[in-house]
């Protein structure tokens, strides 16, 4: 046993400034704080994002016998995670939500490169 300690240390929680950096030491070759305004270059460049629910294939006549309350049978089941597309390529997973009476959609996974498989 180690004869530097004497008693056990009662268990706590951390303190907020425990988890902020430590901004003490050489500051030589940091950039500067980036803020929001930084990114107004990039602020109208347009993108294109797609939440799917869910995929069927259909023939161009089941197709054409489709009308209003007709139902169409999805790849996946209620509750499993939809696939959040932006520019079509898949970069999150998420949940339908309601949000004041409209449909929304909640990032739950953020996919990684090369990290698409289902």
């Amino acid at each position: 046993m180690d004869d530097a300690i004497t008693e056990a240390e009662p268990a706590r929680g951390l303190e907020l400034n425990e988890l902020e950096p430590d901004m003490s030491g050489p500051t030589e070759g940091l950039e500067d704080e980036k803020t929001a305004s930084d990114l107004a270059p990039v602020f109208d460049v347009p993108v294109s994002i797609s939440a799917v629910l869910g995929r069927s294939q259909l023939s161009v006549a089941q197709l054409l016998q489709l009308g209003a309350g007709s139902i169409v049978e999805l790849d996946r089941k209620v509750g499993e995670a939809i696939d959040i597309y932006v520019n079509n390529r898949l970069v999150a997973r998420g949940e339908v939500v309601i949000v004041d009476e409209r449909l929304g959609v909640t990032m739950t996974e953020i996919i990684k490169d090369g990290d698409t498989a289902a």
